[in-house]
């Protein structure tokens, strides 16, 4: 399931190297939609493409896996997400955990959460083989970087980016794996985990000792870290230099402010539980949006004046020097101005 981000980046092993270098991004000249996609701040979309659901099959307790195949796909690198528009609209983030070089599928995964937002309860209840459905992408925000060794910590289908990772590591590179769970029958893709080095992984079922797996961290080493919230947020702590990978922006609440709209010679009020998106879409119920996660950037606006609050997974640092994605971002004080 997963989360999500844009930049594309050349990882620097001398493997991926290989890999990048024989593969094309390309796009298929039998398999795009028409453009769905309109400018947002003179930003447009990923392109979309449609692809057909090959294969659906329940690889763990509530996980369920989608082979999505097309024509010449675009090439992606290990870290990478896919948008995936459900045939009700709503628009969610998976982290691709297939084969990189393969360019005529892509492979996902997503966990049922029953009381969330609807999307897997969808893809779970509602997707099946057989079916079209369009996608976006791919898009890296989570790269596998050139290191002197490498340390992971996943929790539950925060596997799914790291086990391309595990993959593509060249040969003799020294890495360990913290793979934590419910039970090893909720933890997907466990088997091929502990098939490429069963003595670097270290499976934990319940709360895992993060002191004490951390504790070691060589000199130079990358470490990342994909899954819940709590796990990634525990991470984080005792090392803060961790890449991190999430499923979900990060908490959307805080202090109220204003926003005005300088086009449209409107000043609305952001209460501090809710969001700029919610306070615009009262005034302009036209405001085009879509994941409201801060993944996509179909609500991306420029911003004139004030300092943000950046909550979102997608925008470079340069397109945050003017710009927003409304739906989770906030003020750095008590007002921004807007270019709508």
């Amino acid at each position: 399931m997963p989360k999500l981000r844009t930049v594309a980046v050349v990882a620097g092993t001398a493997l991926l190297v290989r890999r990048a270098m024989r593969r094309r991004i390309r796009t298929s000249p039998l398999w795009p939609m028409p453009a769905l996609e309109e400018p947002v701040s003179g930003r447009p979309r990923s392109r979309a493409l449609r692809v057909l659901v090959a294969a659906r099959e329940e690889v763990a307790e509530g996980v369920v896996q989608l082979r999505l195949e097309g024509h010449d796909l675009p090439g992606w690198e290990p870290g990478a997400h896919l948008d995936l528009v459900l045939p009700s609209g709503l628009v969610r983030q998976y982290s691709l955990c297939g084969d990189p070089e393969d360019d005529s599928s892509y492979t996902v995964a997503t966990r049922l959460v029953p009381a969330g937002r609807g999307g897997s309860r969808e893809v779970h209840e509602q997707i099946r083989a057989g079916m079209e459905l369009e996608v976006r992408g791919p898009r890296n925000r989570f790269p596998l970087v050139e290191a002197e060794s490498y340390v992971f910590v996943a929790g539950g289908i925060g596997i799914t980016p790291v086990l391309p990772m595990l993959r593509a590591l060249p040969d003799g590179a020294e890495w360990r794996l913290l793979y934590c769970g419910r039970d090893r029958a909720s933890m997907p893709f466990l088997e091929d985990v502990e098939k490429l080095g069963r003595d670097r992984v270290t499976v934990v079922e319940g709360p895992a000792d993060l002191d004490g797996f951390l504790a070691d961290v060589p000199e130079g080493a990358a470490v990342y870290c994909c899954g819940p919230e709590g796990l990634m947020a525990a991470v984080e702590e005792r090392f803060p230099r961790v890449r991190l990978e999430r499923f979900a922006p990060r908490a959307s609440g805080g202090d109220a402010f204003e926003v005005e709209l300088r086009r449209s010679g409107r000043t609305l009020s952001v209460a501090a539980d809710s969001t700029v998106l919610a306070a615009v879409r009262e005034e302009f119920p036209n405001t085009l949006y879509s994941c409201e996660q801060g993944f996509c950037g179909t609500c991306q606006q420029r911003v004139l004046e004030g300092e943000v609050d950046h909550r979102d997974e997608l925008l470079t640092d340069a397109e945050r020097a003017d710009s927003m994605l409304i739906c989770v971002s906030r003020a750095r004080g008590d007002r921004l101005v807007l270019d709508m």
